[in-house]
């Protein structure tokens, strides 16, 4: 399937359930871009759960992101209840302005709904020559060290760097052992999880994913040092950008339920107003250089991009499945 073709099924379908043009539109992007980058977990499966929450009013489809707060270097843009994509749209778009005036610039993003791949967002942020950070809380699934129920979401973190030629260096990754994407997909095609990957709600290590997402936990990246930094990513979206705590947010996989209202936060960094461009390219290139001495290593983003490559030479493999669901939801 073209890229094109499945952008504008997945926009239908979120249509079809009350998004707006924009909202549709700006969300079926950033999910296909996901699938063309070899990550299902955060593509176009999740727009029927995006769609359950259209219709029980989880999310305001009709909502319009607006820059509420600003200062300098600093803006805090309100998502009002809608699908993330837009508001982060807005939000990237202003740090990166800011960052031309400024040198950085940091943006928050609050009532917010589920962000996808960090990664994907930041793109527009390397376009601009600028080095990105993103980060996001969640529903909680994160038992703090020592404790024996979830406080912190899988709170994932992301960081862009452009190069002077080349695709630009992409960090994205949850701080838990595996995305609960992963884990939602696996239970979606009624699949058994390995040993490790999580508990039940009762502390018990599982391999049904049902019984992770209804109350159970994930393990943390590194142990302790993973839950440490959940906490902090924590601490930026909700105690400095005013999203809801990871522990009170009704997880996505509920139908119904009061608004997901997560938050999101992202630093914009003009390398230009510090060392310049010409040392920042440099050092990039020369660290780049040395990771590649060794044969067998790939640098960070490089397998999606070999993947999206492939994906616009020859078109998309989609599930049929998805496929047929996405057309239902269209009513097409």
């Amino acid at each position: 399937m073209r890229r094109e073709e499945l952008t504008a099924l997945a926009a239908d379908a979120l249509r079809a359930a009350g998004a707006s043009t924009a909202m549709a539109e700006s969300t079926a992007r950033c999910l296909v871009a996901a699938d063309a980058q070899g990550l299902p977990t955060h593509g176009v499966a999740r727009v029927g759960n995006y769609c359950d929450h259209l219709k029980s009013g989880r999310v305001n489809g009709m909502a319009v992101p607006k820059v509420v707060r600003e200062g300098g270097a600093a803006v805090l843009v309100d998502a009002a209840d809608g699908l993330a994509f837009p508001a982060i749209d807005l939000a990237i778009a202003e740090a990166v302005k800011r960052a031309r005036t400024h040198g950085v610039a940091f943006a928050g993003v609050f009532n917010s709904h589920h962000s996808g791949a960090l990664g994907i967002l930041l793109e527009p942020v390397a376009a601009a020559g600028m080095v990105g950070l993103a980060f996001s809380n969640a529903a909680a699934c994160i038992v703090p060290a020592g404790g024996a129920h979830p406080v912190f979401g899988t709170n994932p973190v992301a960081a862009i760097f452009p190069r002077r030629s080349g695709d630009p260096l992409v960090v994205d990754l949850s701080l838990t052992q595996v995305t609960r994407g992963e884990i939602m997909l696996r239970q979606k095609r009624g699949e058994a999880i390995p040993e490790g990957w999580g508990c039940d709600a009762d502390g018990n290590p599982t391999t049904d994913a049902g019984k992770i997402l209804l109350g159970g936990s994930l393990a943390a990246t590194g142990g302790v040092k993973g839950t440490m930094l959940a906490l902090a990513v924590e601490l930026l979206c909700c105690a400095v950008v005013g999203g809801t705590l990871s522990h009170q947010i009704t997880g996505l996989a509920a139908k119904e339920g009061p608004p997901i209202r997560s938050g999101q936060a992202f630093l914009v960094i003009d390398p230009g107003a510090l060392t310049g461009q010409d040392v920042y390219l440099e050092r990039v290139e020369t660290l780049v250089a040395e990771i590649l001495k060794d044969e067998d290593v790939r640098l960070p983003g490089a397998r999606r991009r070999k993947v999206e490559a492939q994906a616009a030479a020859g078109g998309m493999t989609v599930d049929a499945g998805l496929v047929a669901e996405l057309r239902a939801l269209a009513g097409s």
